[in-house]
């Protein structure tokens, strides 16, 4: 999805100089690119959802106080690390190997292709990839327990993915110039991708919060009968 820079609109030198390091270092620049928006996703959305700070020692560095005070833990930077050693390398392998399967291919036909072939086959690979790394993220010990999570999670991944897609594909092959895609696509999967990590931890505190009322309630159940 890289192309040279068009000279037919002005473009802010800032994008036009991702536009060049695209063109010229594709992989890294879609690797830290990929690496800072998973970690601004994390926290984003710790931040967002509501999460307590992690409780750090009193004689802690101001330093560490700080990064506490803005979620900003051990998470996070794994989910950087997802974003440059597994997102952005499977990412650029799959759609180079799209891009060389439509090479010179136009018309209504060819896009449909692209598009069937982007989420019947790109698609779920990446979501698995995806779920998988944050079993890992998130405590999988096990290869049986980074299953559960593949299982448990992929279609509730892979339909928005399948209603996303071919939208963005849309408006991008209608309104976007070539050149623009990648920053295109990779805002779309950053505000996806922070919108579910919001949700995902909303409903674990919610759950959190459930099951502590739950055992406030028996331990009350329990003081009342020993009475």
């Amino acid at each position: 999805m890289s192309a040279p820079v068009s000279s037919k609109a002005p473009m802010h030198p800032l994008l036009a100089q991702y536009i060049a390091q695209l063109t010229t270092n594709p992989l890294r620049t879609k690797a830290l690119t990929s690496g800072a928006f998973s970690f601004l996703q994390e926290v984003i959305g710790s931040n967002v959802a509501g999460l307590a700070p992690v409780q750090t020692p009193k004689d802690a560095s101001p330093l560490t106080k700080s990064l506490a005070r803005a979620r900003i833990d051990s998470k996070a930077f794994k989910m950087a690390l997802y974003g440059i050693f597994v997102s952005a390398p499977l990412g650029h392998l799959l759609v180079g190997l799209l891009q060389k399967a439509f090479a010179g291919k136009t018309g209504l036909k060819a896009r449909l292709g692209q598009l069937l072939a982007s989420n019947l086959l790109i698609a779920p690979i990446q979501v698995t990839a995806f779920l998988a790394s944050m079993a890992v993220i998130n405590g999988a010990k096990s290869l049986d327990e980074v299953v559960r999570t593949v299982k448990g999670g992929f279609f509730s991944v892979i339909r928005v993915s399948w209603i996303v897609s071919p939208l963005s594909m849309t408006i991008a092959q209608q309104f976007i110039p070539v050149e623009l895609w990648v920053p295109f696509f990779n805002m779309i999967q950053f505000t996806l991708g922070t919108i579910f990590n919001i949700k995902v931890k909303k409903m674990r505190l919610a759950v959190a919060r459930k099951e502590a009322e739950e055992r406030e309630r028996e331990r009350a159940r329990l003081a009342t009968e020993e009475q």
